[in-house]
């Protein structure tokens, strides 16, 4: 037991260390958490997860899509791969420390886990090692030893790995929460620069298809717990030399058209010998701004084409795009806080899917007239008041200058 341990300890700060996967943005600075931290999470932004010389198995706080908070366990099966992705610790050649678990052993050491209460989710991804169907076999395999033989009923996170059968991907779908692919880049050519061996649409579009036809053709109680898994992917922000406009556009493709529920964006880092190790890092403001932006495509009514981009395909860093967008189109014609429809009421900075609700209800009993009433519903007026007409009166506010 103590080696297996040893080696989750290995593969969880590994996959800690890859800042990839999931991970939590926290007020701009990056946390690391183990099974002993007890450290602020938040569901709005991703996040960014630095590492330490602990020994602990790290387990991260998450926010699952019900607003549950958990510990989740984020590991891999193997950090073996035969993929030489270029900007990958783990690509094929690299010299790094490996492990590699057996599908029951490391189920085993997970229940184990989950009933000492040091984890209660997992995320489960692998290297490559014999190929994608191979590779992804096992992991199938783990999970139907967790839910079938184990009977483990907690939250699990399965990762498609490149070039999965549909089988295997409907399979993935009957035992897991969630189901990931990472598109990794926003188009096939993008990708050469990144994973010049995987291929975009073959690979890796086509799996998450076939979780959305699958979710839109099979009744959803054929799924985990009664309902059909979510599908999410994640993006190397920055690796490829794409613009924010080739990432948002593949990302509101896959929002509109299959059913996912969430893009992932982390910022490139060059990892010492790897080919890009030499390319710089991606600043994190990069980040927040896609995220931003992802959200108002998924959350807020927005288009692609009303996003702020500036000629080169870039979000303007200096503010957020809502705010970008509102001065330019909202500055002159305020919103109405007592007739707007709840659609406009997102368009204002400010104002988010609680507030607008907040608003609409507040409002049927008696009109809203100055900021303070718009405080107490959790509005933050120092951004929706240059926007807004109070009872047809703008409102007086002290401007943020910082």
């Amino acid at each position: 037991m103590d080696d297996a341990v040893a080696r989750l300890q290995v593969l969880s700060t590994q996959m800690s260390l890859e800042r990839g996967e999931e991970h939590c943005f926290v007020t701009g600075k990056d946390y690391t958490f183990s099974s002993k931290a007890n450290a602020p999470t938040t569901e709005l932004y991703p996040d960014k997860t630095g590492g330490c010389g602990s020994q602990d198995i790290f387990v991260h706080p998450a926010v699952l899509p019900n607003g549950q908070r958990i510990k989740l366990l984020k590991t891999l099966l193997s950090s073996a791969c035969e993929r030489d992705c270029y900007y990958c610790p783990f690509r094929a050649g690299r010299d790094t420390r490996r492990a590699t678990f057996q599908p029951e052993e490391f189920a085993r050491l997970f229940v184990m886990l989950a009933q000492k209460g040091i984890a209660e989710g997992m995320f489960l991804s692998s290297g490559m090692i014999g190929g994608g169907i191979r590779t992804q076999d096992k992991l199938l395999d783990t999970a139907d030893i967790l839910r079938n033989k184990l009977s483990f009923h907690g939250y699990l996170h399965l990762k498609i790995m490149p070039g999965a059968e549909r089988a295997q991907v409907e399979r993935a779908m009957h035992l897991a929460d969630r189901v990931s692919v990472n598109l990794e880049a926003p188009n096939t050519a993008r990708l050469a620069k990144l994973a010049p061996h995987k291929e975009f649409i073959e690979e890796l579009l086509q799996p998450l298809k076939w979780v959305d036809e699958i979710r839109r053709t099979q009744p959803g109680h054929r799924g985990w717990n009664g309902h059909w898994p979510s599908s999410v992917t994640q993006f190397v922000a920055g690796g490829a030399c794409e613009s924010d406009l080739e990432l948002l556009t593949a990302t509101d493709y896959l929002y509109r058209h299959l059913g996912l529920r969430r893009a992932y964006f982390s910022s490139f880092n060059p990892i010492p010998n790897t080919p890009l190790e030499n390319q710089p890092p991606t600043p994190p403001i990069r980040e927040h701004r896609l995220y931003q932006a992802s959200f108002l495509l998924r959350d807020y009514g927005f288009n692609l084409e009303e996003l702020p981009f500036e000629a080169d395909g870039q979000l303007p860093v200096q503010s957020d795009p809502k705010q970008a967008w509102a001065h330019v189109n909202l500055a002159e014609r305020p919103v109405e806080v007592n007739r707007a429809e709840r659609h406009e009421l997102l368009r204002v900075p400010g104002i988010g899917l609680k507030g607008a609700e907040a608003i609409l209800r507040s409002r049927r009993q008696a009109k809203l007239r100055d900021l303070s009433a718009l405080r107490a519903l959790g509005i933050l007026v120092g951004r929706a008041a240059p926007f807004l007409l109070l009872d047809g009166k703008r409102a007086a506010y002290q401007p943020i200058l910082f």
